[in-house]
């Protein structure tokens, strides 16, 4: 497991948005894993509200993650869907995501996000998604991007 572990670290800090974001890897285990991001003012809209793209990032960082549990490292995310529940003013964003299903190339991930402020957690939203392995070839769309 600790192998796996460092994997998904220099993963994740091979990512210079992530690195830029301040984005940690908190936990990984079989069939699931946790990201977290603390919440400054650079990461909020115009009404004070955690942007809805930073969101969407960390949902899409911690599906592909999921993803590559089961697919390995080289993985993009295809699709995924994001519902947004309520805003995220302060604290830390945590994203919870975990593999459903995986097949030979693809498998489908879902996450939770909230937002942790003290002792409150609450979700702020919910994403699911596919997540395709890249081939050895090389071949991958130029709209994809390569995550884990």
């Amino acid at each position: 497991m600790t192998d796996l572990v460092d994997l998904a670290r220099s993963a994740l800090h091979a990512q210079p948005f992530s690195m830029l974001l301040g984005t940690e890897l908190m936990h990984i285990g079989e069939r699931d894993l946790a990201l977290s991001l603390p919440i400054r003012d650079e990461l909020r809209q115009q009404h004070g509200f955690v942007h809805g793209g930073v969101i969407s990032y960390l949902a899409d960082n911690a599906l592909t993650f999921a993803g590559a549990l089961a697919l390995g490292p080289r993985v993009v995310t295809v699709e995924y869907k994001i519902n947004y529940l309520r805003p995220a003013v302060n604290g830390t964003l945590i994203a919870r995501a975990e593999l459903v299903y995986a097949g030979r190339g693809h498998a489908a991930c879902q996450c939770n996000i909230f937002v942790i402020d003290g002792d409150k957690e609450k979700l702020v939203a919910i994403a699911q998604g596919t997540i395709n392995r890249v081939g050895d070839g090389g071949e991958s769309a130029p709209a994809q991007k390569e995550h884990a």
